[in-house]
């Protein structure tokens, strides 16, 4: 093995520059050579020695100031899981902190194999953040992983390329972003849009290739500008400038439809001096020498971003006619704005900086509790996905509290972000002292009072339509699952019932319930009331596991599938009976039309022998008719059926009626009714709780083309929002 071929004295040399203590170094090098020694003969995709990459992840995370026990982790994270070494061996050699370091990154990747690429991804997720609850390092070390695996990806085939550059877009760079660390971000997005979206990163680099001196030329000129008129106040005043990031520059132009020349951050100069009085010192001096442009100066140093940024935002435009951002803050905040949560550890924060970390971290113990709260391990990926990823809005409570959230949150989230009781006992709201609606966007600056209730009310379940953050809708689901069960079970049982019924499931009771408890197992479940109050709350959602639950059925049907029973096909016989209906083979039956779709002159039919009853006729498309009758359990008792083209009869049907609850509704429906002397046979209502009310219609048509002449009809009277026909 030659000595320091793969990296590892760049390694050493940045840790001596650390001013790490001899008994440190020693301790990072007996590291390095276990894992080379450990890892001797396995290749990566690239054809190098699999050392190369433990030792690029320690680089990583060295020239991050981290310290030495995250180093010989970071060496070590493969060992483990790859090797014969195990990690009592490793705690016996480096200690239990760099032990259980490495079993927290080990642990990220071991997924059961029979689950889908969708589940594999949530459970990695949550077990990240848990993870992440017990030592935030775990994370920095798996991102500082994801770093270097993303710098290599070219080596992958094309699908893993791409899977592993849409998981680095949506789950790890806004990782990075809420734990405040610019530089992963920025790369992890720079990489992943270079494989999701080739032909558009290569137009983005070579257009700021093309400009990159002029570019440099003009930042260097306002530089000078700046420093000539600010360092006569500010005398220590440091001035740099960046040109924005390819994935910037790409959300903009691709996402977002604009072009290059309305990118007015595509340039900015950054300002760092000693204090806060300094910042807005500079801030004045900046505005006085350049036309600030309306609308874009924000003050993140009053109103930290929920990561712990702050710094002040202007964008000017300067004699040259081009707009260019710039950023004033002092040392301390740009030591967060450039490490995040890893300045904890660059900068080796004393007492109080240990309180304040704690408290940067206590989201990370939120997300898990509402996660819990809720059962759904989705949720953590759809906080991550909508809320991380998102920008900020500021608003402010009564009192002058301030309220960070997602662009694009509502009242709702605004409430239960100040407190899950002031969410559960709101009853409507003030913005800027004017009552607003529940589903009110919240903009920047606004003053918003939440009017609550003293009586226990409870969210609605709208609510959870109307609520943007993942924080909002757990803690909506928890209080359902802690305060409705009953509630639930009913609302879960009618949903089962509704989608089985839309999938042609149909079981005998006692066949059922087996089926039943079968699933709520598989969801970890004690009991059919517990899967039925899940569903109800919206703890699991159904249209996911449908497709898994048919896939059940049709294996349930196959098991039972008769052998013995030979199918003859019957004499045609063709005959009409008082009804309008003819059926196949069968003279003088019993003909009755099922109620649970009412059958008209112009739809498709079939006939269903009864035990007893005759023959009842369904509407082809009823929920209740099996769309493949081979495969039904009893494909015998189903004949063919249509109708009579002579029938002049007359009909009942059933309509269900969807309106706005106001007084002379039923009026209203009942003239138009009168109008196209269509008799009504029934009529009763339900309210629901959000302010509609169904109504449900028996008339008497004389097929399915006036029947639909009668929906439309009654579809323009005021309030009326859907017109149905019963069992389709």
């Amino acid at each position: 093995m030659e000595e320091y071929n793969d990296g590892f004295s760049k390694l050493l040399d940045t840790v001596k520059k650390n001013k790490f203590s001899d008994e440190d170094i020693k301790k990072v090098t007996d590291a390095y050579q276990l894992a080379a020694k450990a890892h001797e003969g396995q290749k990566r995709r690239s054809g190098e020695p699999y050392i190369i990459h433990p030792v690029a992840v320690a680089q990583i995370l060295a020239e991050m100031c981290m310290d030495v026990d995250s180093i010989c982790a970071a060496l070590l994270h493969d060992v483990v899981e790859d090797t014969e070494y195990t990690a009592e061996q490793i705690k016996a050699l480096f200690g239990e902190t760099v032990e259980q370091l490495v079993d927290g990154v080990t642990k990220l990747g071991q997924i059961a194999v029979d689950t889908s690429r969708e589940e594999q991804q949530n459970e990695n997720v949550r077990k990240m953040f848990l993870a992440m609850s017990k030592d935030i390092r775990v994370i920095i070390i798996k991102l500082a992983d994801r770093v270097h695996n993303m710098r290599t990806l070219r080596f992958m085939p094309e699908e893993k390329r791409r899977y592993k550059a849409r998981e680095t877009l949506e789950i790890y760079a806004p990782i990075a972003h809420r734990l405040g660390i610019r530089a992963f971000k920025e790369e992890l997005e720079d990489l992943a849009i270079s494989y999701l979206d080739p032909v558009a990163y290569k137009e983005i680099a070579n257009n700021l290739e093309k400009q990159v001196e002029s570019r440099q030329e003009f930042l260097e000129e306002i530089k000078r500008q700046i420093s000539d008129r600010v360092k006569t106040d500010v005398p220590n005043a440091y001035i740099s400038g960046r040109i924005k990031s390819v994935h910037g520059i790409y959300r903009k132009t691709f996402i977002k439809g604009k072009t290059m020349d309305e990118i007015y951050d595509i340039y900015a100069v950054r300002i760092i001096v000693d204090t806060v009085f300094e910042c807005y010192l500079c801030l004045g001096i900046i505005h006085d020498m350049y036309n600030p442009l309306p609308g874009r100066f924000k003050d993140y140093i009053s109103t930290p971003k929920p990561n712990m940024y702050q710094s002040l935002h202007t964008t000017v435009i300067g004699k040259e006619g081009i707009p260019f951002e710039v950023q004033i803050r002092t040392w301390e905040m740009h030591q967060t704005a450039e490490y995040g949560i890893a300045a904890h550890w660059k900068y080796k924060l004393g007492i109080g900086g240990k309180a304040k970390f704690e408290e940067r971290l206590s989201w990370i113990r939120q997300l898990l509790e509402n996660q819990k709260e809720s059962d759904d391990v989705e949720e953590i990926v759809n906080v991550i996905k909508n809320d991380f990823a998102s920008e900020e809005v500021f608003a402010f409570t009564p009192k002058g509290d301030i309220i960070s959230l997602p662009a694009g949150s509502t009242i709702v989230d605004f409430a239960y972000a100040i407190h899950s009781a002031v969410g559960s006992k709101m009853i409507g709201a003030k913005v800027n002292s004017r009552i607003t609606t529940l589903d009110h966007q919240i903009n920047n600056g606004e003053i918003i009072e939440i009017l609550t209730t003293s009586q226990p009310k409870g969210p609605s379940r709208d609510w959870l339509k109307i609520a943007k953050t993942s924080g909002a809708r757990s803690k909506i689901k928890s209080w359902f699952k802690k305060e409705r069960r009953e509630e639930n079970i009913e609302v879960g049982r009618a949903e089962v019932e509704r989608e089985f019924k839309r999938n042609n499931i149909n079981l005998p009771d006692k066949q059922l319930q087996d089926f039943l408890m079968k699933i709520a197992e598989r969801q970890k479940m004690a009991s059919v009331d517990d899967l039925f109050a899940a569903i109800g709350y919206g703890g699991l959602q159904l249209t996911k596991i449908i497709p898994k639950i048919r896939e059940e059925y049709a294996k349930l049907l196959k098991e039972n599938e008769p052998t013995d029973i030979q199918i003859t096909a019957p004499a045609k016989k063709y005959t009409r009976s008082p009804e309008g209906i003819i059926v196949e083979g069968i003279d003088n039956c019993l003909i009755k039309f099922a109620r649970c779709c009412d059958p008209l002159p112009g739809d498709d039919i079939i006939g269903f022998i009864t035990r007893g009853h005759g023959v009842s006729i369904h509407n082809r498309n009823c929920s209740n008719v099996p769309k493949n009758i081979e495969s039904s359990p009893e494909p015998e008792r189903w004949i063919k059926a249509w109708w009579d083209t002579k029938t002049d009869n007359n009909y009942r049907a059933t309509l269900i009626v969807t309106g706005l609850d106001r007084v002379g509704l039923l009026a209203d429906l009942s003239g138009q009714l009168a109008n196209m002397h269509v008799m009504i046979h029934s009529l009763f209502t339900k309210e629901s709780k959000d302010g509609r009310c169904l109504i449900n219609l028996t008339i008497t048509v004389n097929g399915a083309e006036h029947l639909n002449s009668v929906k439309e009809k009654l579809k323009k009277v005021k309030g009326v929002t859907s017109v149905e026909r019963l069992g389709l």
